[in-house]
């Protein structure tokens, strides 16, 4: 063997039934058949985790999520033992291995579990030994001993983690797309894929609702300088490369626009106007573990504020019960929530040396009638809350305006 290695990642769609399997097999062989190092990363086949999810709650409504994190991790078990098997047929040798008996050591958030350490003498091992490794994705074990899983698109994170652990050449995450796209070409026809993005702008884009790579595989590739590589499992063309923003010489105004319809916009209006207040709200928010993403702070009268933001759809009912009780203890507020709502983005790191982006793209949804309801921006992203009903309408404005669908000369 050779000193180059590389992880692959192939997701539920890549290894989806057998001939698929079969399929990704081939295509490690064609990496083993060079002498190359391969560890491979996969999901469980198909539906298999939304299955297991039906499964359990027709046993119950709220199955504690230790056991649920039990219940899921034997997805990844099968694809991984599935694949070595396949492997095995066309005389690759290769093990397969769980997130435990690798020793991906997370901590005890069960469901939403964070990689703390990777014990790597176990794969070095195996490939010192000329063996193909194969892991299973979204899991690995915390300090007790207990089975923990890194929550949906964990298996991205899994895959970049294992590449930074072993200094990896590179880490190759296959998916039924080709590559990441300035934005979602089911969406908007005109849609280009791109040769590059840096790591903030994929980050931006994953956490805005681009669903080519998880937001914190995106953080953890950052972190340790891990270049990754979005490929197709379905063909061999070359895809998107996720790098530091200096390696990229190109630098567009904007890279992409993003589309996210999962959002609620939770309102708290009439609330006392004194230190503190907001504090309350968002550390008691962070307790229920949700996420919130846009925040507007207004001052009314009679020393009394209005504080909106946007969380999860799923959450809502939750944040909606549990805010209530904050707000019958303060003696003042009301708490109202709108699940129609859309947050359209734009990222490009242009944006930090480009003035007018933002006006650019108000001018733009005012010719259109579309009502601008919240805004939020970083250094190199612009993100709106309007009305869900015009989503596609505003994506495909924004690809337009920005004239996204162009090939830079």
């Amino acid at each position: 063997m050779n000193s180059k290695l590389i992880v692959q990642k192939f997701g539920g769609t890549s290894v989806g039934d057998a001939e698929r399997i079969k399929r990704v097999a081939e295509r490690i062989k064609s990496y083993y058949d060079k002498k190359i190092h391969v560890v491979v990363v996969v999901s469980a086949m198909g539906h298999t985790t939304d299955n297991l999810i039906r499964l359990a709650s027709e046993v119950s409504d709220n199955p504690p999520r230790r056991e649920m994190d039990m219940l899921l991790s034997t997805g990844e078990q099968v694809s991984v033992a599935m694949l070595a098997i396949a492997l095995d047929k066309i005389g690759v040798k290769a093990v397969s291995f769980t997130g435990a008996q690798v020793k991906i050591i997370t901590n005890q958030n069960f469901s939403n579990a964070r990689i703390e350490k990777i014990h790597t003498e176990t794969l070095e091992k195996a490939l010192n030994e000329g063996k193909v490794c194969i892991v299973a994705g979204f899991q690995g074990i915390d300090a007790d001993q207990n089975i923990t899983t890194l929550g949906r698109g964990g298996s991205d994170t899994t895959a970049v983690a294992l590449a930074a652990a072993l200094k990896a050449n590179e880490c190759e995450i296959y998916t039924d797309v080709d590559g990441v796209y300035t934005t979602d070409p089911n969406k908007v026809p005109s849609a280009r894929k791109l040769s590059h993005i840096s790591y903030d702008e994929m980050l931006e884009l994953a956490s805005m609702g681009a669903g080519v790579l998880h937001s914190r595989s995106v953080e953890f590739a950052k972190k340790y300088d891990v270049v990754i590589h979005v490929r197709s499992s379905f063909n061999f063309s070359e895809g998107t490369l996720v790098v530091p923003e200096e390696k990229i010489v190109e630098k567009l105004l904007v890279t992409g626009v993003t589309l996210k319809k999962d959002e609620s916009r939770i309102s708290l209006s009439e609330i006392p106007d004194r230190p503190g207040v907001a504090a309350e709200i968002f550390e008691f928010l962070a307790k229920l573990k949700i996420n919130v993403d846009m925040i507007v702070q207004s001052t009314g009268t009679n020393k009394l504020n209005t504080i909106s933001f946007t969380i999860l759809e799923k959450d809502t009912d939750t944040a909606l019960r549990e805010l209530d009780l904050v707000v019958k203890k303060w003696g003042s507020g009301l708490v109202s929530a709108d699940r129609e709502i859309a947050i359209v983005s734009a990222v490009g790191v242009g944006m930090k040396s480009h003035e007018g982006i933002a006006a650019k793209m108000f001018s733009a949804f005012a010719r259109e009638g579309i009502n601008i309801e919240m805004i939020s921006t970083s250094e190199i992203k612009i993100a709106c809350v309007i009305h869900r009903k015009s989503g596609e309408k505003a994506l495909n404005i924004l690809h337009e305006v920005f004239e996204l669908g162009k090939v830079p000369a």
